[in-house]
């Protein structure tokens, strides 16, 4: 009954995503998303101050290929060393590369131009989706979830859940913030790592309940 209400809830989660990805990309490709894109930017660039562009810079590298190589490295390890966790180190090595893969692929699909209104930083490449957007929600949406059974008491799920959701958040607004992406870009790497998650959390779920299932009934 568990394994049914996860599988369910994954599917609910995915169909959502890629509902929504189409709709934005959609919107993208008739350009009937310009004035939400431009309004978000207005609003968010008009905040610009040094403080913020340092601040903004910095979520801007948490977010970026190295940080994350980095940071999947250490993870790796305490999977392996420390929890034993061969299962999810795989599970968190195939979400990483299949983000990033997927981004790459996406990009070249739609080939949108980056926004070239009032940029703080230089970058090249295609906007949409952010592979800023997709990294973040990948990483630390695969962290909750490899975490989250090993935190004991509420308050520090909690705080798991409420750290991720402000690292993810803010990691898509530095892009904005910083000239180099349109807010549909970051919506859109949103709803394909949303996606792509929910779709690998399936398969997982579905495998580790058949292995342990197989197992207790060898024992019996």
């Amino acid at each position: 009954m568990q394994l049914r209400a996860y599988l369910i809830m994954a599917f609910i989660i995915s169909s959502v995503c890629v509902i929504g990805f189409s709709f934005i990309s959609l919107l993208i490709s008739d350009q009937k998303i310009i004035k939400f894109d431009s309004w978000v930017i207005q609003l968010i660039q008009g905040l610009e101050s040094p403080g913020l562009t340092s601040m903004m810079k910095t979520f801007t590298f948490i977010g970026s290929a190295p940080f994350v190589i980095i940071l999947s490295i250490l993870l790796m390890f305490f999977l392996f060393k420390v929890l034993h966790h061969g299962i999810e180190l795989i599970l968190f090595v195939t979400a990483i590369l299949g983000s990033a893969c997927l981004n790459g692929l996406l990009k070249n699909i739609f080939q949108r131009v980056r926004p070239d209104l009032h940029r703080l930083i230089d970058i090249s490449g295609y906007s949409f989706p952010s592979g800023h957007a997709m990294n973040a929600f990948t990483v630390y949406g695969i962290i909750t979830f490899l975490l989250w059974r090993h935190i004991p008491t509420k308050w520090g799920r909690s705080i798991l859940i409420l750290f991720s959701i402000v690292m993810i958040l803010s990691i898509g607004i530095s892009r904005i913030y910083l000239g180099v992406h349109y807010p549909s870009d970051i919506i859109g790497g949103y709803f394909a790592s949303g996606f792509w998650l929910a779709t690998l959390i399936w398969f997982f779920q579905f495998y580790k309940e058949k292995r342990y299932n197989k197992k207790y009934k060898s024992e019996i």
